[in-house]
């Protein structure tokens, strides 16, 4: 697939390294040539430099026959008009745009064939407002994907001694919940990711993915964690778009305190917020956080865009005693080296945000894909079509089918019914399968799976 991504910086440079391994033709555009620069030496790309909005500079970077152009520079209306461009002069099929500011994502009506014609529109503060909101939801998890319209879910959690589960066989779980169907999609034992089968013990400190109904994730997690009481109280760090979004999102059900350093935002913040206590001050004052009790606070999510504020505010928090600490990281070096310490949760929000993308970009008939493990798993939903004689997959048995090496069909959504997939269940066309992958390079070999043959139409 032709591609022609728009913006170098941390979004559009990991969206550029996930889709150059999977055999596209990749261009980046961006005005800043040492960005450019950077990606080229590391990854086997082209590069334009320029504004992404000319037409000149789209020609140069390949529009005449791109298949696709995703615009994530910094500026919505760069993006914006980029797509008009694109569909206007090269008839690009399919035009994909972040957007940030509210006031354009409140307006729908700029978007179609009549406005600014774009196909997907992405906004990564609201993408990672809504995984912590996710992640307060269900105290303990690591990470939660959403599947099939929220109907399945996939969890990641930290398998902690004394739990259940914890130093018994995969298949207690079913003797120990008999009427909750799950399935543990994989596991993450020091670093190394491997498909358990029934005999498979779980061992303290192990990371599970594990699937089934939203209705029985907390069931389930409880077999894996000793049962966590739910979250009441909750820190911001940072009143920006992201920490904003997540107090809006929050205090509906939560108590929220938002601390914010710009006495101007702070005014704004006040206004806009109904039930949020808004702070003026500085998150990683120790006086501030006792005075407002951190110790009592049950999650601090700093969320501002300095990473190193957000690491050192997150470590006094946790210090001083909140139960469970969030931090927003920009840097993706920085993720593996701070997460599970004092830093509960590392949050980047490229991942996070290329997850929503990969789903438009991934061949097939795939209407979900989600990033896991910072870029090495993904986990995907995608739908079978076709019969017996059009398809690979339709008709067969799960235990049949010719997965790759890593692969593994954990759920299907059968119109509205969750299955959780077992190896005797057969695949019926218009089936939404769940697909875990520890390595994502495997994804070609799923899609490919999954067309449908020549006789079928």
């Amino acid at each position: 697939m032709k591609i022609i991504i728009l913006g170098a910086g941390q979004v559009g440079g990991s969206l550029a390294d996930n889709l150059a391994s999977e055999a596209n033709d990749i261009t980046v555009v961006d005005l800043d040539e040492s960005r450019l620069r950077t990606l080229q030496d590391t990854l086997d790309i082209r590069t334009v430099k320029g504004s992404g909005s000319y037409p000149n500079v789209l020609k140069q970077a390949g529009a005449d026959d791109a298949d696709m152009l995703i615009a994530v520079t910094n500026s919505d209306e760069i993006n914006m008009v980029a797509c008009q461009v694109a569909h206007t002069l090269f008839k690009t099929p399919t035009k994909i745009s972040r957007v940030r500011a509210a006031s354009y994502l409140s307006s729908k009506e700029l978007f179609g064939l009549e406005a600014f014609p774009i196909d997907v529109l992405i906004s990564p503060e609201l993408v990672v407002t809504q995984h912590i909101s996710r992640l307060i939801d269900n105290p303990g998890a690591l990470q939660v994907l959403d599947f099939s319209n929220g109907k399945i879910r996939l969890v990641g959690i930290k398998a902690v001694p004394g739990a259940p589960l914890v130093g018994h066989e995969i298949s207690y779980l079913r003797k120990h919940l008999p009427h909750i169907d799950t399935r543990v999609a994989a596991i993450y034992r020091k670093g190394r990711g491997l498909i358990p089968v029934g005999d498979t013990i779980v061992e303290p400190g192990d990371e599970v993915f594990y699937i089934a109904a939203r209705d029985h994730i907390q069931m389930v997690m409880k077999e894996l964690q000793p049962t966590d009481r739910s979250y009441k109280r909750i820190m911001i760090a940072g009143g920006g778009n992201i920490g904003a979004r997540l107090a809006q999102m929050l205090e509906g059900r939560y108590n929220v305190k938002l601390i914010e350093q710009n006495h101007k935002r702070c005014l704004f913040l006040s206004e806009e917020l109904d039930n949020t206590i808004v702070l003026h001050g500085n998150a990683a004052n120790k006086d501030l956080l006792l005075e407002e009790n951190i110790e009592d606070t049950d999650v601090f999510c700093a969320l501002t865009n300095d990473d190193e504020a957000n690491i050192m505010a997150s470590m006094l928090a946790k210090r001083l005693g909140v139960r469970k600490v969030m931090t927003l990281i920009n840097n993706p070096d920085y993720v593996d080296l701070i997460q599970g310490g004092e830093i509960d949760i590392a949050i980047s929000p490229q991942q996070t945000t290329i997850g929503s993308l990969l789903s438009h970009v991934r061949r097939g008939d795939i209407v979900a894909a989600h990033s896991l493990r910072r870029g090495a798993a993904e986990a995907i939903e995608v739908i079978a079509h076709g019969d017996h004689r059009s398809s690979k997959v339709v008709g067969k048995r799960i235990d049949e089918l010719n997965l790759p090496e890593g692969a593994t069909i954990s759920a299907i959504m059968r119109r509205s019914e969750v299955l959780i997939a077992h190896d005797h269940i057969r695949i019926e066309p218009d089936d939404h399968a769940i697909v875990f992958l520890l390595d994502k390079r495997k994804i070609r070999e799923v899609e490919r799976l999954f067309q449908v043959g020549l006789t079928f139409f």
